[in-house]
């Protein structure tokens, strides 16, 4: 269970919450919007930033909600304690006002939302997130008082003690004055303010320290005075909680001296009305002071009413004195001992049902433990075999003494020289066996999976099967095959092994180039010279191709065929209009559309296109950064800028 809530994060002002907000938004969004995009894109643009500023808030409240304590789930008494200090009813308000503006936000920002679904331009979008961006701030800013409560709640949380409900705990109380907190400096390590006058402590302090091998706390809590409990203060609402709630001794400091500015009659009759807080708890008395004045040098009133407080075996009576540590560690290990005991007897008594019968945790346990006991009383005692009382002892002087493998050790040279035989006690037929190599793995496989027992008679039930067939001449015939046949099979094999060989070049081509073209550009390409040469070579006239391949150049040479100028009618005499017809013609042909580029038909472009927008509908729907959204880097890296140079190396700046 939670007993500190140090780890709590600071609760900012409405003024630093919107700060924290919206320059996150700023920062992890895209801020550069047109009027000239597509409305889809501006809707999506400008519905993201209010979806995010949206779950922004939302993050930031939840984090603050969850930070503190529920009052529902932690102890009774850190319950009580925070509705002393901070009034539970407050606090409650306090997360409830917080819980109900992020509902409140999270509405503003679905509403927006689904506005900007019909956003006809890029003013009405952008005047529609404003509207909603200014909706969450007032919202926050309404949140001021419960803010600044809630961080004054988290300081003052993150000072409290660490109090553990459930371990052992020592809890001193008292009048004011009356050395409870010498008495917790005296017996922990804890560092508490003394000083000769009431009301010193005002709040809860706490003391560790070790006992039996056992961690124990002991609760310094403030003076209580004798009044009712509707009158008692805040300091003294936190000594009635820690009494009631948790579980623990209860140490009832008393000043017989009334130096501390109270009369003993006052003091026990404290004791009366605060007694019903202490049932069921282990209950002492201490008189401390005794340096001043002892028990027995009272009148016999006093000690009759001081005796009238101890009941038979429920309430014990300690002399100390904090100021000459007298009995103090001897009164500490006392309540600590009777504690112990009664922890362990409740632990006994929970596993225990009415009946005395073991249940729970205790009866596992007894249940688990079993011990066996001869039948009809018989009394068996210890025996030893005879065998292993005649066995030879490993006495390094008796010469009958079998050798171990340490004497063999030593013999053969010590150790580094004498290696162990562990084949030496193999059970086999013949000890000639013991020093056999046998291999494991032959040929990569398992040996031992091939052994047969049975695998000499297979053997000679084969080779009488062979001899059996050679002696009827089963393989006397030959089969033997034509010129033309054998002259087939060998072509074939000839074609099989340069198809391997061609397979096998091509992986590894395909392996060395990664991907790359095989046959480079420049090596592809070949020049109108040599096609033809080629094309005369095989009794063809490469004139017309010639021809054609010079008109469909790129160049833009004035010398052009006639025919073109023919088709494109043009005066042949107008030397602009020529050159300007052919500069239009060659920069038609240079150019390309990209949208039709890989595309076969209209068909596939529309399916394209298709394919295109559905990949793009869930990013647009949640209004997601997409690949067209602008993003600028950081230009000043923070953490190589910021700061003051120091003394050193300055490489890394």
């Amino acid at each position: 269970m939670k007993t500190t809530w140090k780890d709590i994060a600071p609760v900012p002002n409405s003024t630093e919450f919107l700060d924290i907000v919206l320059s996150r938004t700023q920062r992890r969004l895209p801020t550069q919007i047109r009027a000239g995009f597509k409305i889809s894109r501006i809707r999506a643009f400008y519905t993201r930033k209010v979806k995010y500023t949206s779950e922004t808030f939302s993050e930031k409240i939840q984090a603050i909600l969850d930070g503190f304590p529920k009052l529902q789930d932690i102890h009774p008494f850190h319950r009580d304690l925070m509705n002393t200090l901070y009034d539970a009813d407050h606090f409650r308000i306090a997360l409830g006002q917080l819980s109900t503006a992020k509902r409140l936000i999270e509405t503003v920002a679905r509403d927006y939302v689904r506005l900007l679904k019909y956003g006809q331009s890029l003013f009405q979008c952008k005047q529609l997130k404003r509207a909603a961006l200014g909706r969450m701030a007032t919202i926050t800013r309404r949140l001021k008082d419960p803010l600044v409560y809630l961080e004054q709640v988290r300081q003052h949380l993150g000072r409290l003690p660490s109090i553990d409900p459930n371990t052992r705990t020592l809890l001193i109380c008292g009048y004011p004055n009356t050395g409870k907190s010498s008495f917790l400096k005296n017996i922990s390590r804890a560092d508490v303010d003394i000083q000769p006058y009431a009301f010193t402590t005002k709040s809860l302090f706490v003391g560790h320290f070790d006992y039996k091998m056992l961690r124990f706390q002991a609760i310094d809590t403030p003076g209580i005075l004798d009044h009712p409990l509707e009158e008692m203060n805040t300091i003294e609402m936190q000594s009635v909680t820690a009494i009631a709630h948790l579980r623990s001794a209860i140490l009832y400091f008393m000043d017989l001296s009334e130096h501390c500015g109270y009369s003993v009659d006052a003091q026990i009759q404290l004791y009366h009305n605060i007694k019903p807080l202490f049932a069921n708890k282990l209950t002492f008395i201490v008189i401390n002071k005794i340096d001043l004045l002892r028990p027995d040098q009272l009148d016999t009133i006093t000690q009759e009413k001081i005796q009238s407080l101890l009941k038979a075996g429920e309430v014990e009576l300690m002399e100390i004195s904090c100021a000459t540590t007298e009995n103090v560690m001897t009164a500490r290990n006392a309540a600590c001992d009777r504690l112990i005991a009664v922890r362990n007897a409740e632990k006994l008594k929970a596993g225990t049902n009415s009946a005395g019968e073991a249940t729970g945790r205790l009866g596992d346990l007894l249940r688990r433990i079993h011990v066996a006991q001869p039948m009809g009383g018989v009394v068996r005692e210890t025996f030893i075999p005879e065998a292993a009382l005649n066995r030879i002892r490993t006495d390094p002087e008796d010469p009958n003494r079998p050798k171990t493998e340490r004497d063999l050790e030593l013999e053969n040279g010590g150790p580094g020289v004498y290696n162990i035989n562990l084949k030496k006690n193999y059970l086999l037929e013949n000890d000639e066996w013991k020093s056999d190599k046998i291999p494991e793995i032959f040929d990569g496989k398992n040996v031992y999976d091939f052994v047969d027992p049975d695998i000499e008679a297979k053997l000679q039930a084969l080779e009488d099967e062979e001899e059996k067939l050679a002696a009827e001449g089963f393989y006397d015939e030959e089969e033997h095959m034509t010129d033309d046949e054998e002259a087939e099979v060998r072509y074939k094999a000839e074609l099989i092994r340069e198809k391997r060989v061609l397979l096998r070049n091509e992986a590894k081509m395909r392996k060395s180039l990664k991907n790359r073209a095989v046959i480079p550009r420049s090596i592809k390409a070949k020049k109108l010279s040599e096609i033809e040469r080629h094309l005369e070579s095989l009794g063809h006239d490469a004139a017309p191709i010639a021809a054609r391949a010079r008109s469909m150049s790129r160049g833009r040479s004035a010398a052009r065929p006639a025919p073109d100028a023919d088709a494109m009618d043009i005066d042949n005499d107008d030397p602009r209009a020529r050159s300007a017809a052919l500069r239009a013609k060659s920069r038609g042909r240079s150019q390309s559309n990209r949208r039709d580029d890989g595309v076969t038909d209209e068909m596939a472009r529309s399916k394209a296109d298709r394919l295109q927008k559905l990949g793009q509908m869930k990013m647009n729907r949640m209004a997601r950064q997409g690949e067209a959204d602008r993003h600028v880097g950081t230009t000043m890296p923070k953490h190589l800028f910021a700061g003051k140079r120091s003394q050193g190396k300055t490489q890394r700046r």
